[in-house]
């Protein structure tokens, strides 16, 4: 089972990132999310940042603007994931340079799409 964090979970069921942890689940992942203003998302622990996980890690999909990410860049680096998955509107490519120097495998991609055409993993 691979552990997913979805950085910018929200709980309203319309938002993609709420979308994508129903789905990863529904796929066998557990998910990890990550949102500083909830301490649950359907029933699931929110960790308040990047910082509050202390487990490996295996992917972080990203659903949060270029700018909020700045932020947490440091955290991100040190959580090591093997992989980092911007959804469509949360590329960064400063983000991107500095995961990939550190090996870490970098996707510009839909977490929904990925999972519902068998591309995901």
């Amino acid at each position: 089972m691979e552990t997913v964090v979805v950085l910018g979970a929200s709980p309203k069921r319309e938002r993609y990132s709420h979308q994508a942890m129903v789905l990863l689940q529904k796929y066998g992942h557990r998910v990890i999310p990550v949102n500083p203003g909830h301490d649950q998302i359907d029933g699931i622990t929110v960790a308040r940042s990047l910082d509050a996980i202390s487990e490996a890690v295996d992917t972080v999909t990203i659903y949060v603007a270029p700018a909020h990410l700045d932020s947490q860049l440091e955290s991100l680096l040190a959580l090591n994931p093997k992989r980092v998955i911007f959804n469509p509107g949360a590329e960064h490519p400063q983000a991107s340079a500095a995961l990939q120097a550190q090996g870490i495998t970098v996707e510009n991609a839909c977490t929904l799409v990925l999972l519902r055409t068998g591309q995901y993993d």
